[in-house]
């Protein structure tokens, strides 16, 4: 009896020691460890979670899109650590929660990090901060300008890969557009060729703004031709051209990234889904002009007005390819310019096809009356400013 109660005192006091040791080894099995700091960017980013007062990893499926990310570097001063990035106008980079950069103007920006520490700063592991006040940041652009070499033992060749070197914004996907554009001129040339009188009737300068003659004789041709259908095909390559080279944050407008998400680098797809939109836009506006025209009874007046939108962005969708042009020639060394020049072009485009089609309609039938003036801003002004709004004015 007496081994027995000695037996069951020790397994107890073996039981209250073992307890704490159990429990750290618990503790030691689950407690989360701190990310490592790498020495250059990778895809990985950080968002700040209020909820848990952390940075958690920002998955892109998952957590809604934010204007701030983050990432843990290790940085050693007089190391240089450069990095490349798009930026839009206000973006700014920030260093251990201390701004070290902001954007003035959308270009391609190179800057060391380590140059941007503070003097003194001791090597270690920092948080960069990536902030865009407006909009969502491009973080595919973010990449390193050099390359990160695992250093390798003695006597030992280093078999670590090099990191892609990133391209100036200005020979991103260069062959890719100078392809496009070659295949459009080809395009251009074999139309006027082949289908010479149609061709002039549309590309003559002196017919846009000319005579009733003129305008009638175009008004009274069948729309939806083949030769039609292919200009549009080509004005809307043009234009998706435009928007993938120049106005290429406008992925980061949710909807479109909710519907259609490619990524920064298929240029080749990105140019044709925005060929699809806009044609899809283009040859969809029939059926919104149909329904405008029937909810405001004036379905006489649809088709003199599609036909009319028609020739014109077909005629303004030739000072397009002069665009694109300009971009590959000048976007290294004036990108501000060139965005200038893009933002005047769209804008001529939109708002002269307004105007245009506005005064169409005007010699059809007076638009002084407020019915026919309330319809022409549902069908026209509406839009123009939705189009201004996303492709001019956010950038």
């Amino acid at each position: 009896m007496l081994n027995t109660w000695r037996f069951w005192i020790w397994g107890l006091w073996l039981l209250l020691l073992g307890l704490p040791l159990a429990q750290a080894a618990y503790a030691a099995e689950y407690r989360p460890l701190a990310p490592a700091p790498r020495a250059g960017l990778t895809a990985d980013w950080l968002i700040f979670n209020e909820s848990r007062n952390r940075l958690v990893l920002y998955l892109p499926d998952y957590h809604a899109p934010v204007h701030a990310y983050y990432q843990w570097l290790s940085i050693r001063p007089g190391k240089p650590l450069r990095i490349s990035f798009t930026a839009r106008e206000r973006l700014s980079l920030f260093l251990d929660n201390r701004l070290v950069f902001s954007a003035r103007t959308p270009a391609s920006y190179t800057i060391d990090l380590a140059a941007l520490l503070p003097p003194g700063s001791q090597p270690g592991s920092h948080l960069l901060c990536v902030w865009q006040p407006d909009a969502v940041p491009n973080l595919a652009s973010f990449t390193n300008t050099v390359p990160l070499v695992t250093p390798a033992k003695a006597g030992q060749p280093s078999t670590a890969p090099l990191a892609a070197q990133p391209r100036p914004r200005g020979h991103q996907g260069q062959n890719v557009f100078v392809a496009f554009l070659l295949l459009i001129g080809l395009c251009y040339g074999g139309l006027r060729a082949t289908y010479q009188p149609s061709f002039a009737r549309i590309y003559q300068l002196d017919g846009l703004w000319g005579k009733a003659a003129t305008d009638q004789d175009f008004l009274v041709k069948p729309t939806l031709t083949w030769l039609n259908l292919v200009l549009v095909l080509l004005f809307s390559l043009s234009f998706a051209l435009l928007l993938v080279a120049i106005h290429t944050n406008i992925q980061s407008i949710v909807i479109l990234r909710a519907l259609f998400d490619v990524a920064e680098s298929a240029i080749v797809v990105r140019v044709l889904l925005y060929t699809v939109l806009v044609a899809g836009f283009v040859l969809g506006k029939y059926l919104f002009l149909e329904l405008m025209g029937y909810i405001f009874d004036v379905t006489e007046l649809v088709t003199i007005q599609y036909r009319e939108f028609i020739r014109t962005i077909l005629f303004m969708g030739l000072f397009l390819p002069v665009v694109m042009l300009l971009y590959l020639g000048l976007n290294q060394r004036l990108p501000e310019t060139v965005l200038w020049v893009s933002n005047g072009v769209v804008s001529l485009l939109l708002i002269g096809t307004v105007l245009r089609v506005g005064r169409t309609l005007h010699r059809k039938t007076s638009l002084l009356n407020l019915h026919l003036f309330s319809y022409l801003c549902a069908t026209e002004v509406i839009p123009l400013i939705i189009l201004l709004k996303l492709i001019v004015f956010t950038y």
